[in-house]
């Protein structure tokens, strides 16, 4: 029997690889000459960058850089040397965790530290980019991210605008010739599985700029600079669209990565699948196994589990799911291609207790050994 295992992390328990590590060893004791292959899954967000870079054998990079309030923070991305790629989640430089709750301010927070992160990357030989940006604090268009790779945002006096949505205000001016040049030879996957635009009723401001602290104010005034910031982009670049599906992204960072690089925006599941090749793997087995911390009716629509068996339904193989916590109506997760999920929890106990490393990979590890000691009867 061969059994490929390709689940998402259990958030604040278990990495994706852990997680995998923990399920083989599991149907390994059920069936012990069981052939296990644990391949990494992520969906762009938290956890990809540990994932991809490790299950595809790369190294983690460590960096500090200019973080979303301005003060530094320390970053991780990942390197993979064979094909010069970079994983970076933007959330690590300018995600909204980093800053507490009475601190939010879209009109402060900046992307600058996700330009430091490319910059560096591209010093170290990488040319091709796989970058999350779910999770912003941010609504400043991208504009710290471009001014840290060389951009002109310059104000009227022909200096760089200030950092946050707030500079966007004193925006008149956009240059491009400090820009490094190896940046023309990078390559940029952007996983978002957002499709808002850039302004207005479906923006980014409107619709994002709540949970990052604006105002209603704040949100008319950041809508009406954006705007500017469009139109001063189309004049220099003509293929800007502010227009375009996914440019509200990450504050409008989606609008800088498309309109100031050579840059697609897709979704993550998808990207994460084909780089770890998982549907070569998945062709040849038996047994598909996936799962993430709460399977829910959330999971049916764009989650890693779905895309993990859209691929196996492709080759008509058997898909089953673990998940630390199972809602009622993740049934529907049975018409999306997972043939049966089973919880974890074996009793009674308190979240904390549940989401504790050790409870969690004595559970999965007692749940995947009885499953399989199932499949090995049938």
């Amino acid at each position: 029997m061969k059994v490929i295992v390709a689940v998402d992390s259990f958030k604040g328990s278990l990495s994706s690889l852990e997680a995998g590590a923990i399920i083989k060893q599991g149907i390994k004791k059920a069936i012990p000459d069981a052939k296990v292959w644990v391949r990494p899954l992520a969906d762009g967000g938290e956890g990809t960058v540990e994932a991809l870079t490790l299950g595809m054998g790369g190294k983690l990079e460590h960096i500090t850089v200019t973080g979303p309030l301005g003060k530094s923070v320390q970053c991780v991305y990942g390197v993979i040397e064979e094909t010069k790629t970079a994983i970076i989640e933007m959330s690590s430089a300018a995600g909204i965790t980093l800053i507490a709750e009475s601190d939010r301010n879209p009109l402060n927070t900046t992307t600058y530290g996700v330009g430091q992160i490319i910059k560096e990357a591209v010093f170290r030989g990488c040319r091709h980019f796989i970058i999350g940006i779910g999770g912003s604090a941010t609504n400043d268009g991208g504009i710290g991210m471009l001014q840290a790779l060389g951009y002109g945002m310059l104000d009227k006096n022909q200096n760089q605008i200030p950092f946050g949505a707030k500079g966007l205000k004193e925006l008149v001016r956009i240059t491009d010739e400090n820009v490094f040049p190896k940046l023309r030879e990078c390559t940029f996957q952007i996983a978002c599985d957002v499709t808002n635009v850039l302004c207005g009723e479906q923006g980014c401001s409107a619709v994002f700029g709540p949970q990052k602290g604006a105002t209603p104010d704040m949100i008319k005034q950041m809508d009406k600079w954006l705007a500017r910031y469009a139109e001063l982009t189309t004049q220099k670049y003509p293929h800007a669209n502010a227009n375009r599906a996914g440019t509200g992204a990450a504050g409008g960072l989606g609008f800088a990565f498309l309109s100031y690089t050579n840059a697609v925006l897709e979704s993550g599941i998808k990207i994460v699948l084909e780089e770890i090749k998982l549907e070569q793997d998945i062709k040849s087995a038996d047994i598909v196994v996936t799962g993430e911390g709460r399977l829910d009716r959330q999971t049916a629509f764009g989650k890693a589990p779905i895309g993990v068996a859209e691929i196996a339904k492709k080759y008509n193989k058997t898909v089953l799911a673990f998940s630390g916590c199972v809602t009622e109506d993740a049934v529907i997760c049975n018409q999306y291609g997972i043939d049966a999920f089973f919880p974890i929890l074996r009793t009674i106990q308190t979240l904390e207790e549940a989401m504790d490393s050790k409870n969690a990979e004595k559970n999965l590890l007692f749940t995947a050994e009885q499953v399989f000691r199932l499949i090995k009867k049938i």
